[in-house]
Parts: C-alpha cells; sequence; structure tokens
C-alpha cells in the first residue's frame, strides 16, 4: 500500500507546468476509434486514467504507440472489436465514451457501465436518449449496455438533453461524427473539453458546430482521416495549485493554462483574498499572511464555479475567517470527505448538498483516506497548510488525474513524499 505523507506549513514558491487536460483526454482517446488513419494525440497526461484507456484500445486492436512521455500515435484501422472488457472498463467512469465511438465506427458496442470514484448515482439515461433518438437499441443485459443501430450507422436526429449533461453531450457528440444525416444537441453543456473534443474531430474531418454554446449541430460525414492534435491545459490541475497556494501560502507561477477557463476559479479566491496577475498563458498566484474572507460557492455547469474543484476550494475555506457556504449543484454525495477534514480539526457540517463551513486558526496533521480523486486532491491541499504530518491512503484515486503531482509539489518547496507500506505491516494493523 502507497500512501502521501505531508509536513505542512511550508509556503509555496517558483513555477508549476500544468499538463493535458484529463477531461478532454479520456473523451479524445476513444474517439481516435472513428478515425481512419493514425492520429498523433499530444499534451496527454500521464495519468492512471489514460494508462486505461489506452489499455482497452489496444485490446480492441488498435495500434498504440508511445513517441514521448506526453505524445501517442493511435491506429485504429484495425480494431475489429465492439465489446470492451468488463475489468479494464469498470475501473474508470469515462468508460461510457467508448459507446458513442463504437457507435459511430461499427453501429454497435457492448460496453460496462461506468465506474471510477463514487460520487453518487451516475445515471447515464441522457446519453442513452440521444443514442435511441439517432436510432440506436439499447439493451442492458448481464452487466453490460448493449447499443446497436440497425442500418450499421445511427442517423441524425434532434436531441434535447433534459439536464445539461457533460457525458452525454460528448457521447452523443462522438456518435453523430459519422451518423447519417445532422444532429442537433439542444441544451449542450459548454465546458472547455466538449469545445476541445469537438476541435479534435473537427481536425480530423469532422463537421461539428457550436460547440461551447448550448445548441451544438455535427453533420455526420462519411470518413475521419488522420492528423496531429495538442490536448487543452487542465483546467482542474490548474485550479489544484491555485488553491494550494491560498492555502499554504507563497507565490507560484502556473505556466501552460487558458486562463479565460480558470475565471470562475480565479474569482472566487481574489474574493477571498488571494492575488492573481494574469500573464500570457500563466497565472502569477500569491497569499500573504493573514486570514482570508470567507464567501459562498455553489457549483454549476461551466462557465460556473466547477463542482471538481468544489473539495479543493473547501479545504481553503476551512481556514478562511469566517463562515461559508457551499452548495453542491452537480453531484449527490461530493461531501465524503467532510469527515476527513474534521480528523484536521476543521469546522464543516453537510446537511444534504449544503455544507457550511466555520473556518478555524489552523489545521493539524492527521491520517486521512482519498475517498475519491478531487477529494483526494482537497486532502493535499489541506495537509501543505496544516500543522504537522498529514498521511493520505487510498492514493490511487489522485493518481487517476494528476500527473506526477509528487515531484510537482516538491519542485515548489512542499514536504510531501509517497511511501509504500510492506504488505505484512498493513495487514498486520488490520488494513485491505
Amino acid at each position: 500500500m502507497t500512501k502521501y505523507v505531508i509536513r505542512g506549513g511550508n509556503p509555496l514558491h517558483g513555477e508549476v507546468d500544468i499538463s493535458g487536460a484529463k477531461n478532454a483526454a479520456v473523451a479524445i482517446l476513444p474517439a481516435a476509434l472513428l478515425v481512419d488513419g493514425v492520429c498523433r494525440i499530444e499534451n496527454v497526461p500521464e495519468i492512471s486514467d489514460v494508462t486505461m484507456i489506452l489499455g482497452i484500445l489496444r485490446d480492441l486492436g488498435a495500434k498504440v504507440t508511445m513517441i514521448n512521455r506526453t505524445t501517442v500515435e493511435l491506429d485504429c484501422s484495425r480494431v475489429y472489436k465492439q465489446n470492451v472488457p468488463y475489468e479494464l472498463a469498470r475501473q474508470i467512469r469515462a468508460s461510457y465514451y467508448l459507446i458513442g465511438a463504437l457507435l459511430g465506427r461499427f453501429g454497435r458496442a457492448e460496453v460496462p457501465p461506468p465506474g471510477g470514484c463514487d460520487l453518487g448515482v451516475r445515471p447515464i439515461d441522457q446519453h442513452l436518449k440521444g443514442f435511441a433518438a439517432m436510432g440506436t437499441r439499447i439493451q442492458v443485459e448481464n452487466g453490460f449496455i448493449h447499443a446497436a443501430a440497425p442500418n450499421g450507422r445511427p442517423h441524425g436526429a434532434q436531441v434535447y438533453l433534459d439536464v445539461v449533461s457533460v457525458g452525454a453531450t460528448m457521447n452523443i457528440l462522438l456518435a453523430a461524427a459519422l451518423a447519417d444525416g445532422l444532429t442537433i444537441i439542444e441544451n449542450a453543456a459548454k465546458e472547455p473539453h466538449i469545445v476541445d473534443l469537438a476541435n479534435f474531430l473537427n481536425s480530423m474531418g469532422a463537421d461539428v458546430m457550436g460547440a461551447g454554446t448550448d445548441v451544438i449541430k455535427v453533420r455526420g460525414v462519411s470518413r475521419l482521416r488522420g492528423g496531429t492534435y495538442s490536448i487543452i491545459p487542465d483546467q482542474i490541475e490548474a485550479g489544484t495549485y491555485m488553491t494550494a497556494v491560498a492555502a499554504a501560502g507563497g507565490e507560484v507561477r502556473i505556466n501552460n493554462i487558458i486562463p479565460k477557463h480558470l475565471d470562475c476559479i480565479t474569482a472566487k479566491l481574489v474574493e477571498m483574498g488571494v492575488d492573481i496577475e494574469e500573464e500570457g498563458d500563466a497565472l502569477i498566484v500569491r497569499r500573504g499572511p493573514g486570514r482570508l474572507s470567507p464567501t459562498n460557492v455553489k457549483t454549476m455547469p461551466y462557465p460556473g464555479f466547477p463542482t471538481d474543484m468544489q473539495p479543493q476550494i473547501a479545504a481553503v475555506l476551512c481556514l478562511a475567517q469566517g463562515t461559508s457556504i457551499l452548495n453542491e449543484g452537480v453531484w449527490d454525495n461530493r461531501y465524503r470527505y467532510a469527515d476527513e477534514f474534521r480528523r484536521m480539526g476543521a469546522n464543516i457540517q453537510v446537511n444534504g448538498k449544503i455544507a457550511v463551513i466555520e473556518g478555524v486558526d489552523s489545521l493539524t496533521g492527521a491520517p486521512v483516506c482519498a475517498c475519491d480523486l478531487r477529494a483526494g486532491a482537497a486532502m493535499i491541499v489541506a495537509g501543505l497548510a496544516a500543522q504537522g504530518t498529514t498521511e493520505i491512503d487510498q492514493i490511487y484515486h489522485i493518481e487517476r488525474g494528476y500527473e506526477n503531482i509528487v515531484a510537482k509539489l516538491s519542485k515548489l518547496g512542499a514536504d510531501i513524499r509517497e511511501i509504500t507500506i510492506p504488505e505484512e505491516e498493513w495487514r498486520s494493523n488490520g488494513v485491505g
């Protein structure tokens, strides 16, 4: 068993380079199934979710060539399977993008329901509604979602999403790229990674219009050709380092970002008293002495405050001077980290989708658990600011979405290391 050990209290100083966006990569890589040729994808984050997706593509018959640490070449011309292995797909939520990609390529797909972090009910009814409108028969049997287009490929349709869903928007977009006719997605999500997926598809010869607005139009084409594409920087990774500086103090230049994508995060941190300066494709984040001001945060679809940043800003709010209120507008079960914060001395009360945080003078290091990806990141943020030593276990959740986080934080002056507990030791302590 591995864990992170953090000795808190060190302000952060220096520069950090942001990796490619996880939420874009896990859709763009499956989208390569639609391409008739070789596509080279750059700025791919080195995270476990990407490793899992590439493993699935290999299993399906794709040729996967790592050019370097962040560049991969995919040749899916010899893919012949439409069924995704259960054990691989059940470990990540993004496995559902394989339904849209395989439907677009073969007119059929057999994929397990999504796995990943337990954030409450994960309905994919909007995905299936879109596929059905495109003429696809959907059945759920023996733990798999079976999708088949009777005419060998989906047809264009008008799809209205009952709720704004990032996953459904991207999945329908994948299925529509090679469909017969025009597909219109109304009430579409607008997140940067949706625009990135559309840009990738267009660079390969697709005809997608309106990505980034609430109406996306996709005119199906007969084939997509190969090409080269670079994934956008990760909005959430950048936001996590911003909150780390806000919590621990110091001054950090965050490189390789698109500042516009961070406006919603920047606004809240500035409201709390953090100094943030934009400089080209970088932000300089400064936090001086003294307590931060409290604030209220409600998570919403983009361009609102992202749900994937809610646990991290909660860690900062635990140290603000006064009462803050969090309102989770996306997931049902995002506050499981509250008990972990309380172990560190935080004053946080949760009622349904509302959390009330009364800031404390300081947090104290403690053994805590990364109960999901973003909660794990929040434990790191809290640990960097806490007095004493924080030990974080179940770090495999964190490694699903953060590339080289120990090395990046160490370079900024954090006292953080990864240690391995011998199996006999953690078994003797009743763990696992």
